[in-house]
């Protein structure tokens, strides 16, 4: 399906970062045509994720960041022209972005190669604001506008290496599988790939956003008998049930740690650290609430300068804590098979949304999340 654009500068409306607490300006900008192994894309949907605010608060972990920039990672849309190289995709296709790159066949680094890990040695999550030639394909009154995981999927039209796009079923609902490109593969591949939750197993979860609610569901399509919400705000516990939770905890109801509770009681199979933010005191409690045998996945995104405290002897027993980037899956092919598991029945997506909104509703929609207000705000693009 050819595009009347391919070849040509796009012009297009984006919120642009200016900063650290310099907030976002919706501006229009000039998209560059994708060069050797890139893809140009027009955003259909895009998940507004707490993530993305740190950059925007001040307090993001990430150094290497230049601004002004483009944030957004969590989307979907329609390929509107290739470079020259591509393989896998062609304009018309539907895609979902990727922050999370994974190199194609034939081509693999040794990381996408190994069955180990999904951290792509060409990964532009926390490296570079740039696409790899070390160029930027957005400008703003002939300005250098940069990338974001080189992705930037808040502007109407981006650019992306074809590592980070995975072509999936045209059928699949554009909005709603926005989603699968954070928060679902995140959580859901957090406890199915990275714990590996078991059946008839208990898990805890801290923090019911959208990642913490996605880990429930994969909890439950485990099999797990308990599901343990863990939240300072009672008014998710209602909503969370939908997705699988079993019990809920409000540590400010308890007279003891929250660990000390948990131990009280054995210790719990699998936990799951979902807040975010200033984690030592949520991810040192998730990990001493373990049973000997058990497993801590760690999924928030911290701010800056966090660090964490564990007394050594926690860790004679067996107990581990991993780390969790889009779950471990390989994101392409993890994409892919998520989709169509969505498609199959096996999750819902549409409980996640709390409110469909326009490109200009974006510094809206970050309020909504800072006062817990949304679970996910999906913005629709024309």
């Amino acid at each position: 399906m050819a595009s009347n654009t391919a070849g040509k500068v796009i012009k297009c409306r984006a919120p642009v970062c200016w900063g650290p607490n310099k907030g976002q300006t919706i501006v229009e900008i000039e998209v560059d045509p994708p060069q050797h192994e890139e893809v140009r894309v027009k955003i259909a949907a895009n998940g507004v994720c707490r993530s993305d605010a740190h950059h925007l608060d001040g307090d993001s972990c990430d150094v290497n960041l230049k601004y002004p920039l483009i944030l957004g990672h969590e989307a979907s849309g329609v390929v509107e022209s290739v470079g020259p190289g591509v393989t896998s995709v062609a304009p018309g296709d539907h895609v979902i972005l990727l922050y999370c790159p994974q190199c194609l066949p034939g081509r693999e680094c040794e990381r996408c190669a190994s069955p180990k890990t999904n951290a792509c040695v060409n990964d532009n999550f926390n490296t570079t604001s740039t696409m790899r030639d070390g160029t930027s394909r957005f400008r703003h009154n002939g300005q250098t506008i940069y990338h974001y995981c080189g992705i930037s999927t808040f502007s109407e039209y981006t650019v992306a290496r074809e590592a980070q796009v995975a072509k999936v079923d045209p059928k699949a609902p554009l909005d709603l599988i926005s989603l699968i490109g954070c928060c679902l593969g995140q959580g859901f591949g957090g406890a199915q790939h990275m714990a590996g939750v078991t059946p008839g197993s208990s898990c805890a979860i801290w923090g019911l956003g959208a990642i913490g609610l996605a880990t429930a569901l994969g909890c439950k399509d485990a099999g797990a008998k308990r599901i343990i919400a863990i939240d300072t705000n009672p008014d998710k516990f209602e909503f969370a049930k939908q997705f699988g939770c079993t019990e809920f905890l409000n540590p400010k109801d308890l007279d003891i740690p929250v660990q000390q509770y948990f131990q009280n009681q054995g210790g719990v199979d699998y936990t799951f650290e979902c807040v975010g933010g200033n984690q030592m005191v949520t991810l040192r409690a998730a990990f001493e609430s373990l049973a000997p045998w058990g497993t801590c996945i760690f999924s928030g995104v911290t701010k800056a300068h966090v660090e964490l405290s564990i007394k050594p002897n926690m860790f004679l027993d067996g107990r581990t804590i991993r780390g969790s980037t889009y779950g471990g899956l390989k994101s392409r092919t993890g994409v892919q098979k998520l989709v169509n598991k969505f498609m199959a029945g096996d999750f819902p997506l549409e409980p996640f949304v709390t409110g469909r909104y326009a490109i200009d509703d974006i510094p809206k929609c970050f309020d909504l999340l800072r006062q817990g207000k949304a679970c996910r705000s999906i913005i629709i693009y024309n």
